[in-house]
C-alpha cells in the first residue's frame, strides 16, 4: 500500500486519485495516517432506474388529487386577509 504525506497530496491531489483507482494510497500527516484512499466499488443493490413502484403506492399515484385546497389558493387567500 502506497503512503502519501499529507502535503504531497494537496500537491499532486489528481495524481494520486487516479493512482487510488488502482490500489488504497494512506494519507499522512506528521507520519501519523489520517485517511485512506481507496478504489470506488460499484454500488450494491438495486438503482434508482431498476426500481419499482409498491402496488399500494401504485393505486395511490392512479386515484388522482385527494382533494381540499390547493397550497396556492390556500397562500393566496391568507395574504387577502392581510
Amino acid at each position: 500500500m502506497k503512503t502519501v504525506s499529507i502535503r504531497e497530496l494537496h500537491t499532486r491531489t489528481g495524481h494520486y486519485v487516479r493512482r487510488a483507482a488502482t490500489e488504497p494510497i494512506t494519507v499522512t500527516d506528521r507520519g501519523q495516517a489520517i485517511a485512506r484512499l481507496v478504489p470506488a466499488t460499484e454500488p450494491t443493490g438495486v438503482t434508482f432506474a431498476q426500481r419499482r413502484l409498491r402496488p399500494g403506492f401504485k393505486r395511490f399515484l392512479a386515484a388522482g388529487p385527494i382533494g381540499g385546497k390547493d397550497s396556492t389558493q390556500i397562500i393566496s387567500e391568507d395574504r387577502d386577509e392581510r
